[in-house]
């Protein structure tokens, strides 16, 4: 029992009633404290003030006194002064009068001991004619006492005058006032006590014995609720009033039934209330009469739609009185054009959403920095931006990794949207200034927003000109976002806003960022791509011929294209041949990369070195197929090894100038085109031979007999793929296109037929690499062959010889005519010894001299190297030796053997 009246005791003084009522008693006893510390304090000084003033009156009377001045020149001043001193002292209450002479030694004293004496204080200033009061110890004790100066009637200071009071006797007067102050406060402590424990007993009924903690926390979640929903709430509800009866209560005071009791934040921004609305009726809050009829009523009311200043709201209304709670009503209010807004907001969401997907598809469709910016550009405007720029570091455009430096020199590689007034033009060379928007922006890395450019003078400090004619123009905001891709500064974006459109804001910034970002991505890829396909280019050209070899029986013009989306396989060549003959070689190795570089490589090899054999086109194209084959085998059965060479395409075409004869063929290639002199163009009907590496058939070749002038032209399928027809497929396909473009007149240029052919037939950006070789066909003039038919006797060999004399003095060739005659003896002789007839002679005189001999034997001398005992033997050694060149190639009706000299 006692432990539960002491928790009863600690829970009383700890609730809100019993903190309340010591406080009280506490502030209570504080203020009587002061009161009667304030009256003590009040009553010294009134003492101290009362007692100084009286000192000074007393000194002052005194000093001013008949006689006062006078007595001092008397023999004996003190026997003059002092009764009258003394009498003095008694009438005016103090507790002594001094006299003082001008050397400080005291002329009257209470103490007739200290007559006689030296004055105890200051008194120099009274001697200097000024009153001075002081508060110093004295035999008598402590005391307060005022000096004044003594003037004779002339007005001559003759001494000084002091009077004063003891202290205790100024505190005597406190003394006796102190009781009743006391008594007084005493009085006023009950009576405040007993007030306060009255107070108390009532606010502890009200609290509930609650401890303020606990009724704070209470507090302070129904306030953090009532004013962080989304909802308007009202409490309406009966209000004690002294006027305006509505309702009577059970103890007879008036009540109003619709009465505001209390409005959050919210119900106040959506009807309008004033700061003073609550405790007015809900008649007098000037409210919309839909929403006065509703909040008046007291009916229960679910979602019903009312207007209030043009807003509509949805009202609800609940009673408070259903379960014994207190009359009155609770309103709650819903802004449906919020929940517009909210919905509108979701919209706007989605949109950027869609962007976002729409962003990640149209950006980086090709492996082109300059379009992949574009597609930033276009894929922004209007949906985001009305003009958007990017410019990019010149050193990525060429695929290499900037350095910070190079992002101060930007190229406009892309501008997309309107107005245009004032924007660098594409292509324009732009130098970034360290200090500017744009600088920082680069330097930070971060994404900056200026919402108001008309305000920013380091943007206008960029270009004042620019920066006007687009302020003229109604640009008015811009974001730019730095492009950073894997670490790498690429360069900066620009999304800016002009005319009626909305200025941007910040929550606009990580839209901006999160587009930039993709492109970054994908401007980084173009770029390292860019890098590796200038790698894999310039493999390939040096796989290429780097020059046309010089020969005169066709006038050449060629072209390579590589392809945008990755190095090919695509090559040609221009080979000569013995006897002023010329191969043209046309090929495209299946796939793209290096892999396809590298393999184009090695067959023009191995097409040289069969050229260089002298073997017929359909031949070369058997070995090559074997080539082929072999790689391909090879090549799979190589670790990771699964590019198959097999499907590769090449066109040869062999042309002979002494007998316009153009040997052809091809195999997995499109055909060739020829183009007359009288500007007609035919597509020869040259057998079509599987791909090389797939085997199987042979391969054929066609002979023809152009014209001299004729256009041949050989190309790759890259320069008709493109346009997505059939090689075969009637009037419109690839090859009708590509005989309109040759049907144009050019004059039988090699040149500008090649230009004008790209032109027509390639978009901006092939898909597949071309090579295109175009080729003049030319004679050799008959005066610079000659032929000789040579019977098969040893004698006929001096009498060639002869022949062959006499045509070189004609050709202006007498130098050669010792070495010719050397070499034409030995092929002559072998073949007369060993050959077959018919045996002819023929000498060809064009860049070199070239000596042939043909019979119809198809068994070919070979060079060997006779002993030092040998006699013969050293017939083609000499040949080997004497000629710059020889060897033999095969025709369908036996051999040739030739030998060539070098003519100066």
């Amino acid at each position: 029992m006692a432990r539960k009246n002491r928790t009863r005791r600690v829970r009383g003084v700890r609730s809100l009633a019993g903190q309340v009522f010591a406080l009280q008693v506490l502030v209570v006893v504080l203020l009587v404290l002061a009161a009667v510390l304030a009256l003590v304090l009040e009553s010294q000084r009134a003492s101290n003030t009362e007692v100084r003033n009286r000192s000074i009156a007393v000194a002052e009377s005194f000093a001013n006194g008949p006689g006062t001045a006078a007595a001092l020149r008397a023999p004996d001043p003190t026997a003059v002064l002092e009764p009258r001193a003394e009498a003095a002292r008694i009438g005016a209450g103090v507790d002594f009068i001094v006299v003082i002479n001008p050397q400080g030694i005291r002329l009257t004293h209470p103490e007739p001991a200290l007559i006689g004496k030296p004055f105890q204080g200051d008194y120099q200033p009274a001697l200097q004619g000024r009153t001075v009061v002081q508060r110093i110890g004295s035999p008598i004790g402590e005391l307060v006492q005022a000096v004044v100066p003594l003037r004779d009637t002339d007005g001559t200071i003759v001494g000084a005058v002091s009077a004063g009071v003891t202290v205790s006797r100024a505190t005597s007067v406190v003394d006796r006032q102190l009781p009743l102050v006391l008594g007084t406060a005493a009085g006023a402590l009950v009576l405040a006590t007993v007030g306060t424990a009255l107070a108390v007993r009532r606010l502890r009924r009200q609290t509930h014995g609650l401890a303020p903690a606990e009724m704070t926390r209470m507090y302070e979640h129904h306030d953090a609720v009532l004013h962080a929903v989304r909802e308007g709430v009202l409490i309406i509800g009966p209000e004690k009033r002294g006027i305006g009866p509505e309702r009577r209560g059970s103890g007879g005071e008036r009540h109003r039934a619709d009465t505001l009791l209390l409005a959050n934040d919210e119900a106040r921004r959506l009807l309008g209330l004033s700061a003073e609305a609550e405790g007015r009726p809900v008649g007098e809050l000037d409210l919309d009469p839909s929403v006065a009829e509703l909040l008046g009523s007291g009916r229960p009311v679910s979602d019903e739609v009312a207007v209030s200043k043009g807003r509509p709201l949805l009202v609800n209304v609940r009673a408070t009185d259903l379960a014994g709670g207190p009359p009155g009503s609770v309103v709650t209010l819903r802004d449906s054009t919020e929940l517009q807004a909210a919905v509108a907001r979701a919209d706007a969401a989605g949109r950027r959403l869609t962007l976002l997907y729409d962003a990640s598809v149209a950006i980086g469709t090709t492996l082109d920095v300059a379009r992949t910016a574009e597609e930033l550009a276009e894929v922004a405007v209007p949906r985001f931006a009305d003009q958007v720029s990017v410019d990019l570091a010149e050193t990525v455009l060429a695929g290499a990794e900037p350095v910070p430096q190079d992002s101060l020199r930007m190229r406009r590689v892309a501008r997309v949207g309107s107005p245009t007034d004032g924007f660098y033009p594409v292509g324009e060379a732009i130098t970034v200034r360290p200090g500017s928007p744009q600088g920082r922006s680069l330097s930070s890395g971060e994404a900056v927003l200026d919402a108001d450019l008309a305000s920013s003078p380091d943007w206008q400090a960029q270009d004042s000109a620019r920066s006007a004619a687009m302020l003229a123009a109604g640009v008015h905001s811009v974001i730019r976002v730095p492009l950073r891709g894997r670490g790498v500064q690429l360069g900066i974006a620009k999304f800016w806003r002009a005319g009626g459109s909305p200025r941007f804001e910040p929550e606009d910034l990580s839209l901006a960022e999160e587009l930039a970002a993709r492109a970054a991505v994908c401007i980084d890829n173009a770029r390292r791509y860019t890098r590796e396909h200038a790698m894999a280019v310039t493999l390939q050209r040096s796989l290429l011929p780097q020059g046309l070899p010089e020969q005169t029986a066709l006038l050449v013009a060629s072209r390579y294209l590589p392809a945008q989306a990755g190095v090919g396989g695509d090559w040609f060549d221009l080979i000569p041949l013995p006897g002023s003959r010329v191969a043209l070689v046309v090929g495209d190795v299946v796939g793209h990369g290096l892999h396809a570089a590298a393999t184009m490589g090695r067959l023009r090899t191995a097409v040289h070195n069969f050229a260089m054999l002298d073997l017929a086109p359909d031949e070369l194209l058997g070995h090559l197929d074997e080539l082929v084959a072999r790689l391909d085998q090879e090549q799979r059965q190589e670790p990771g090894g699964s590019q198959a060479v097999t499907g590769a395409g090449c066109l040869i075409a062999v042309y002979d100038p002494v007998s316009r004869e153009c040997v052809l063929a091809r195999a997995g290639h499109p055909p060739p085109a020829l183009v007359g002199p009288d500007g007609s163009v035919e597509f020869p009907e040259v057998p079509a031979g599987p791909p090389l590496g797939v085997g199987g058939l042979p391969f054929v070749s066609a002979r023809l007999r152009p014209a001299e002038g004729t256009l041949l032209v050989l190309y790759t399928d890259g320069l008709l793929e493109d346009r997505d027809r059939d090689l075969d497929s009637g009037l419109d396909s690839g090859l009708d296109l590509l005989r309109r473009s040759l049907q144009q007149e050019r004059g039988h240029d090699p040149e500008r037929t090649c230009d004008g052919v790209l032109a027509d037939l390639l978009p901006a950006r092939p898909v597949d690499d071309v090579a295109l070789l175009v080729a003049r066909t030319r004679v050799l003039p008959p005066d610079r062959v000659a032929r000789w038919s040579v019977e098969k006797d040893p004698a006929a060999v001096g009498e060639v010889r002869a022949a062959v004399s006499r045509q070189l003095d004609r050709w202006g060739l007498t130098e050669q005519a010792f070495v010719t005659e050397l070499v034409l003896s030995e092929l002559l002789t072998n073949a007369i010894r060993y050959a077959a007839e018919p045996i002819t002679v023929r000498l060809l005189f064009d860049r070199v001299l070239t000596c042939e001999v043909s019979d119809a034997s198809s068994t070919a001398p070979h060079l060997r190297y006779a002993a030092e005992t040998d006699e013969g033997g050293r017939g083609l050694f000499l040949v080997a030796q004497l000629a710059e060149r020889w060897g033999t190639r095969y025709t369908r009706t036996g051999k040739v053997i030739w030998a060539e000299q070098e003519l100066d």
